[in-house]
């Protein structure tokens, strides 16, 4: 709990002008709403018994002036709470999106992109309740005093009664709310689960048209749909349970209230006029239980989306606080993979990698081959520090990737990963994600080397073509030599290249080569490829099998051996001769 105040506090704090401007005017609202029923009374009691025409006129002028200060009131008021709602929401996303960003990439590895948009929903919850819906209940609270007050001036029991029949409405409302937060967590699942199928039922469109499973996967959207139908319907069934005890125990509450009013005035302990103020007083102090109920399920949905966000708040960051990380790579800049083991799902069993010793020499190129799922993608992920090993590990020299500051050590590293990705915008940003301003000579040189450069100058745009998702569509080899040039932009110390150059043809793949074999000099490279005409120039190259280091050694070592990496590359050239 102090956790979730300390939470409210910090992003209300630096709007305390703003809050106290709103406060100001909540009371100067209820000021001039205690007036009206008073001069509700002197217009029935005095103005209309003693048929003063002009009193009542002074009475309706008094009451419009009132409507207009409330009604300005109001205005301001909602111009400051648009102000103050707006930077606060953006102040609670930007700071879920930063998170996220801090988070090591394992967590995405778990979460479907429905379940964190769900949670980016949360945010708007606890936005209304810290803004919207706790200030109105302030508001209603003062208003609640300030006419309850009234009420026990004319009639203690009038004010009595009031207050016990709401005070079973609020308890039987109160009584439902354990149910009402099981149906929030059905709901959110699966909302998450309707956002995820969505998404790839959108991305994944030419893959359901090839496989001819359009009606699968509409169906498959449409069951999930059902099951929100289902907890529609119990959500509904709950709130009516609710709305009958509330209507009945309000209008009961009102009928005793207007009989005992009519009574009074019957028997002349109370004017016509003080009568109308009393219903007038009780319309008023009803409206204050509606907003004390509005605030309890605003409150739950609050605590329940701050438990959720909590989820990803309470992750430990990718490069935690507590620990000491280096910020200068070590002169020795070997690469070592000592005694590694490494699974997915961090358990010690079924390991991807397994009691891994391996040295990539500084200032060399290092190929790395094998047959698929023998973990060649996964050594390079681990390299980068995508992953922490189960077991042994990852040192640059004698120093350990995991003592190093993870962004320290990616801005050293240019890398192509088989899964690289496209942002939906121009092509020099591509190129350039991290920069502000793309260095045309650096972009110039990186594309040359990428030989995507008359391709990029026959666009009508050319650098500023949009492309991504929202944009142009690019071949699969264009993408890659984009990915390709962004790499080389970084003018990066390590390079690491998993199937770069798969999706080129033979011509390309061969000027991109030439390029690249300059650019690698002075550098330490990292190439996974299965062609040989990639790795045959290596000066190292390391053959895995299941997770296993097999081989080690140059083009001839190897193929002399006629082992795992002869067998590998003996259908792509004619080793015979």
């Amino acid at each position: 709990r102090k956790r979730n105040l300390g939470f409210f506090f910090r992003y209300i704090s630096p709007y305390r002008r703003e809050m106290a401007q709103l406060v100001l005017g909540m009371l100067t609202a209820s000021v001039l709403q205690l007036i009206l029923p008073f001069l509700t009374q002197s217009l029935v009691d005095t103005g209309i018994r003693d048929n003063n025409l002009g009193f009542i006129t002074l009475i309706l002028i008094s009451q419009l002036v009132i409507f207009i200060a409330k009604l300005s009131v109001d205005f301001i008021r909602s111009w400051i709470l648009l102000h103050v709602n707006t930077r606060i929401n953006i102040a609670l996303i930007s700071d879920f999106l930063a998170k996220l960003m801090r988070l090591p990439l394992h967590f995405f590895d778990t979460k479907m992109v429905g379940d964190i948009m769900q949670r980016i929903g949360d945010h708007d919850r606890v936005e209304a309740f810290m803004t919207g819906t706790s200030i109105n209940t302030l508001f209603s609270f003062v208003n609640f005093i300030v006419f309850g007050f009234v009420l026990a001036y004319y009639d203690w029991t009038i004010l009595g009664l009031f207050l016990v029949g709401n005070g079973l409405y609020v308890a039987w409302v109160l009584a439902f709310m354990r149910w009402r937060r099981e149906l929030d967590v059905k709901r959110f699942s699966q909302a998450a689960g309707e956002q995820s199928n969505l998404f790839q039922l959108i991305t994944g469109m030419q893959e359901i048209k090839l496989n001819n499973c359009e009606t699968k996967m509409r169906w498959k959207w449409e069951r999930i749909q059902v099951k929100l139908f289902k907890i529609g319907i119990k959500g509904l069934a709950l709130q009516q349970y609710q709305q009958l005890g509330a209507v009945f125990f309000n209008q009961t509450t009102n009928i005793l209230i207007s009989f005992i009013a009519a009574r009074a005035v019957v028997q002349g302990d109370m004017t016509l006029g003080m009568m109308m103020s009393v219903t007038y007083i009780v319309g008023q102090l009803s409206s204050p239980i509606e907003q004390l109920i509005d605030f309890s399920r605003s409150l739950q949905d609050a605590k329940i989306s701050l438990e959720r966000l909590g989820e990803i708040h309470g992750k430990e960051d990718e490069e935690q606080a507590g620990g000491i990380r280096l910020n200068v790579l070590p002169d020795d800049r070997t690469l070592r993979l000592e005694n590694l083991s490494f699974s997915y799902d961090g358990a010690d069993r079924d390991y991807v990698l397994e009691d891994i010793n391996l040295t990539i020499p500084h200032n060399r190129v290092t190929a790395i081959v094998g047959a698929s799922g023998s973990g060649k993608t996964t050594i390079v992920k681990l390299l980068l520090g995508f992953y922490n090993p189960n077991k042994g590990d990852v040192r640059i020299g004698d120093t350990s990737l995991k003592n190093l500051n993870p962004h320290v050590w990616r801005s050293k590293t240019g890398s192509v990963m088989q899964d690289g990705f496209i942002f939906s915008d121009t092509i020099a940003n591509n190129i350039a994600p991290g920069e502000e301003v793309v260095d045309k000579e650096r972009l110039l040189h990186a594309v040359t080397v990428a030989n995507i450069r008359d391709f990029i100058d026959s666009l009508p745009l050319g650098y500023n073509t949009k492309i991504g998702m929202e944009g142009n569509g690019v071949s699969q080899g264009q993408r890659q030599r984009i990915l390709i040039a962004r790499a080389v932009y970084k003018n990066p110390d390590f390079i690491f290249l998993d199937e770069a150059t798969n999706a080129l043809d033979a011509n390309n793949e061969r000027e991109i080569m030439e390029q690249l074999h300059a650019f690698y000099k002075g550098r330490t490279v990292v190439v996974v490829a299965h062609r040989l005409s990639t790795v045959r120039d290596a000066d190292k190259i390391v053959v895995l099998d299941k997770g296993r280091v097999v081989e080690e050694g140059t083009h001839q070592e190897l193929t002399a051996l006629r082992g795992t990496y002869y067998k590998l590359v003996k259908n792509q050239l004619e080793l015979g001769n």
